[in-house]
């Protein structure tokens, strides 16, 4: 790939252009908001403009709601060799393009399975992509010639391809993107009105749960407005799972032993099959989750004592495997959480009490 076009310099366009543009790769770049475009542009992705000769490769990155336009408007200009799009939802777009009567041999539906809760093209990263699922969903009339043009590009953003069907991806992303985002919200939506007593309170499993919630709506109105069925459907089990809980909470509170006795089977049922179900995450690199050991550190909140305490570890010989950091409340500390193989655990546990550091058991 010499030559492409990305139309919609947002997060994940001006993404992919600034990691093409590195690769030596010839980037011009469009945007109906012609100062979004020049910011791109501006931050090295490429050129702003329409090319006068066709490209390689041209990369939709709208709204969903907008794809389908997109592409058959480039089409029909005769923009590139290849055309793709980059939306979080795929069945749809791919059936307005066969009603709009589009050739769909020069087109694939891809979606790269990163993103970050900031948008617009001063939130792009040329390493968004870097070590991520890159769905792509080819039909049997997709050209060979743009099925390759669609991989140069995920390996020219370091990113790993992954093959689907496009509605069994709208399945996936709605089980494992999209209700997650809409659950994040309404736990977050919950902290809204609460006293401030409470919310103090708040440790680092509200953070884990609510972090998402901090996402831009007008984004995710677009997205969810694009996959409302799928979405529905798993919201529709977890609202089963829901009045199954409330159900086995008032269970508990009752005076009929019987009932407590069903209200904390209930309990730990959902517990066990979320314990079940978080195990088939994938863990570090995509490998299957690995139990690691955690060496919890008190950390004072002042400049150079993350790099301290790393380089204590390096010098340990022991390998970081994560790291999670939970602040106090009203004090100028924290823990900090070292994730690292159960053999290593002993190691750096010596090792960083003889440098000093406070351990926490």
């Amino acid at each position: 790939m010499r030559t492409a076009l990305v139309i919609g310099t947002g997060l994940m366009g001006t993404s992919a252009a600034l990691a093409l543009s590195a690769r030596g790769v010839d980037v011009r770049l469009a945007d109906h908001d012609e100062s979004a475009a020049r910011t791109a542009a501006a931050l090295g992705a490429g050129t702003a403009g329409v090319p006068d000769e066709p490209v390689d490769l041209v990369i939709v990155a709208v709204p969903p709601a907008h794809v389908a336009a997109s592409l058959a408007d480039a089409m029909r200009r005769g923009l590139g060799r290849g055309y793709l799009d980059v939306a979080s939802v795929k069945g749809g777009p791919r059936r307005d393009l066969e009603a709009l009567g589009v050739d769909l041999g020069h087109y694939i539906g891809t979606h790269p399975m990163a993103g970050r809760e900031r948008s617009g093209p001063l939130a792009a990263t040329p390493d968004l992509f870097e070590g991520r699922p890159w769905v792509l969903t080819p039909t049997p009339a997709t050209d060979t010639e743009v099925l390759n043009l669609a991989l140069e590009l995920v390996a020219l953003c370091r990113a790993v391809p992954v093959v689907m069907d496009a509605d069994a991806h709208d399945r996936a992303v709605a089980l494992v993107s999209h209700t997650p985002q809409l659950v994040s919200s309404m736990v977050a939506a919950r902290l809204e009105h609460a006293e401030d007593s409470a919310v103090r309170l708040c440790g680092q499993g509200i953070l884990d749960v609510t972090r998402i919630a901090g996402s831009e709506p007008a984004m995710w109105m677009d997205i969810l407005a694009a996959n409302p069925g799928p979405v529905a459907d798993v919201l529709a089990d977890l609202a089963t799972d829901l009045a199954e809980t409330v159900s086995a909470l008032r269970g508990l509170q009752s005076a009929d032993d019987d009932k407590r006795r069903g209200g904390a089977a209930g309990i730990e049922d959902i517990l066990r099959r979320g314990n079940a179900g978080r195990a088939k995450v994938p863990g570090k690199h995509g490998a299957a989750p690995k139990p690691y050991a955690v060496v919890a550190v008190l950390i004072g909140d002042q400049p150079g004592e993350l790099a301290r305490l790393f380089a204590d570890a390096g010098a340990a010989g022991v390998n970081i495997e994560d790291v999670r950091i939970e602040h106090s409340t009203g004090q100028q500390a924290g823990l900090v959480n070292l994730m690292v193989e159960p053999r290593s655990d002993a190691t750096l546990t010596a090792a960083l009490r003889e440098r000093g550091w406070a351990l926490r058991q």
